[in-house]
């Protein structure tokens, strides 16, 4: 695989920068705080991805780091590969809400699907755990991570014992001994006592409780009170509604000013009677008759009062005459009697005009007296003071309405005492019922107590019955996992045998060349501890200077990017200012090497000028990129 260029739209400080890289040695020189590292970064997260991390840890991760500066170009770019002859653009965007990626064969003109498997073939075999231990070199990294340990170890065994590198034999094993050990802890060696001994108690309690004196008939009486319970609730609830209605029409009753049946047939009565008797004051106020009669009796008491007059002139005139000198008004005179008799129809007939003219005003005054008592009843019972027939018929039958509302109430009060006999009655059964339960309640409570003692020797020997069963199953998963550990085992044991053997001899290849012949190779144990070898001894790698450990452990990354990626189209090689502690000796050394021990693209970022003036010194070609 071979980088042939990249287009940055925003990733750190970079904007919309283009870069491109030829095949062979690429020196790309800036200066400090340049962008080299961030151009490193770019190349791992457009091959690997780059996610962004959770609470606290997002605060420092390499997403946040990246951002880019001016917050307004896109989160990514473009880098286009060439693999096998076939030119590829790999397009990432990383931003959170519009993450994408998109791999195009530009050999063939169509979009691609990155699936798994392209990836492997892409990546010529390696995980970003190895990419970042073996060809990718970052500042003052030779020296591998952790890491790399596991992920040598791992796939020598892979490839010693399947062939690929899908399976993980060290994490496997270890995974098999955790889970042998969770399963110890899980058994439960006294379930199996526990259940035969809690049996022996459900069986004896079995046998007590089977008795005929522990028959029970508590539940019958308990049915019978609630059904009795049922029914006083129904009771109760049908009496409390004849209740809200009875109150209901009292407060109709009230409202109308009455108090029960009785009241209103009383008030209705008074009522027509004022009707009749407004009516008779209507009819005799109505009659002229009357006013007619009383004219012509005081017309008739003026005749005969002026006729009165008249005689008892005339007479006194004759006994003047006469010179009669007795009395006018003498028993003994004759004229005497007709005056009396004139003067007692005057009177007569004065009275009569003055009774016709009061009887005329009394009953006008009825009829005014009646009408308004007519016109309260009306405008209070029908809401309109106007009285006429029409409204005493709506009046009676507004009264017809209370009347029937009076004698449901009536009725409401016998329903309502009637029931409260039967709730009575009710409550009689009950208190009975709660006497047998009482009683049933002191037989049963042995029984009981048996009972409640047997459901929970029956839940135990459930829940034991499941650990009896739950253990069956653990101990056929730990014989399955020693099994499968006795596999692991011996498989290691074949790993150990030929672990060094691979990497051992690829890494001893180089070690003369770049430590100048001083030393002619290394062995390297499981845990990959590193040893130096001389032909007077065998010297441990924490024993030489910094600079040799930094040659010893390039050489090793290389030789494991090389074993790791056996059989693929190798990746560029990358250092990132890996060799700001060479002397020039050294780096004059380790240029020269690396010119002809890696065959594939290198690209090495640095800060100083002497990589090339010593790649120009010795003739070494290479391609000078400036940032």
């Amino acid at each position: 695989m071979k980088l042939l260029d990249l287009h940055i739209d925003g990733f750190g400080k970079f904007h919309d920068r283009d870069l491109t890289f030829s095949d062979g040695l690429n020196i790309v020189y800036g200066k400090n705080e340049a962008g080299k590292s961030t151009i490193h970064t770019f190349v791992r997260c457009m091959l690997f991805g780059l996610e962004r991390g959770r609470g606290r840890a997002s605060r420092n991760d390499a997403y946040s780091h990246f951002d880019p500066w001016d917050r307004q170009s896109a989160y990514g770019g473009q880098m286009r590969i060439e693999q096998n002859g076939t030119i590829y653009r790999i397009e990432r965007n990383f931003q959170k809400d519009k993450k994408s990626l998109a791999v195009i064969n530009e050999t063939l003109g169509r979009q691609i699907e990155p699936t798994k498997a392209f990836w492997d073939e892409l990546l010529c075999g390696l995980s970003e755990t190895t990419y970042m231990n073996t060809i990718s070199i970052g500042q003052l990294k030779s020296v591998t991570d952790g890491g790399m340990v596991a992920e040598l170890r791992n796939y020598i065994a892979n490839m010693n014992t399947s062939g690929n590198m899908s399976l993980n034999i060290t994490r496997a094993t270890s995974r098999l001994r955790s889970r042998r050990k969770e399963f110890d802890q899980q058994l439960d060696p006294e379930a199996a006592r526990n259940y035969a001994t809690i049996q022996g108690e459900i069986r004896a309690i079995e046998r007590e409780i089977s008795a005929p004196e522990y028959e029970n008939q508590l539940q019958a009486y308990q049915d019978m009170r609630s059904r009795i319970h049922a029914q006083i609730a129904q009771k109760q609830e049908e009496r409390e509604s004849l209740l809200q209605k009875m109150a209901s029409a009292k407060q109709a009753l009230a409202s109308a000013q009455f108090s029960d049946e009785e009241s209103v047939v009383h008030y209705r009565g008074e009522t027509c009677d004022t009707y009749d008797a407004y009516e008779t004051a209507v009819n005799a106020c109505s009659r002229k008759s009357r006013v007619a009669l009383a004219v012509l009796s005081f017309v008739i008491a003026a005749l005969t009062g002026g006729f009165t007059v008249f005689v008892a002139v005339q007479e006194h005139a004759r006994m003047t005459a006469l010179a009669d000198t007795g009395p006018l008004l003498s028993l003994h005179n004759p004229a005497f009697f007709l005056i009396c008799a004139l003067a007692v129809f005057t009177m007569l007939f004065t009275v009569t005009g003055i009774v016709l003219i009061l009887g005329r005003k009394r009953e006008q005054q009825n009829l005014a007296y009646t009408g308004k008592l007519l016109q309260e009843v009306f405008s209070r019972h029908l809401g309109d003071p106007t009285v006429s027939k029409e409204a005493m018929d709506a009046f009676l039958g507004r009264m017809e309405e209370y009347i029937r509302l009076g004698q449901a109430i009536l009725r409401s009060e016998a329903s309502i005492e009637i029931q409260a006999g039967e709730i009575a009655a009710l409550k009689e059964q009950v208190s009975s019922c709660d006497d047998v339960i009482s009683k049933q309640q002191k037989t049963q409570w042995e029984l009981e107590k048996k009972l409640d003692r047997l459901a929970q020797y029956k839940d135990q020997a459930e829940t034991l019955k499941q650990v009896l069963e739950e253990n069956d199953r653990i101990r056929e998963e730990i014989s399955a996992i020693d099994l499968a550990l006795d596999t692991m085992t011996e498989l290691s044991s074949t790993i150990r045998n030929s672990f060094g053997l691979y990497l051992n001899k690829a890494a001893s290849d180089m070690i003369g060349e770049i430590t100048g012949n001083i030393y002619d190779s290394m062995s390297v144990d499981e845990n990959l501890d590193l040893f130096l070898n001389t032909r007077t001894k065998l010297v441990p790698v924490s024993q030489v200077s910094s600079g040799t450990i930094d040659q010893v452990y390039l050489a090793l990354r290389l030789a494991a990017a090389r074993l790791i990626q056996k059989g693929h189209d190798q990746m560029p090689l990358i250092f990132d200012d890996s060799f700001v502690q060479y002397d020039d000796d050294r780096l004059r050394i380790a240029l020269k090497w690396l010119s002809h021990a890696y065959e594939n693209q290198m690209i090495i970022f640095t800060c100083h000028q002497r990589e090339a003036q010593m790649m120009t010194a010795n003739q070494i070609p290479f391609c000078l990129i400036e940032i």
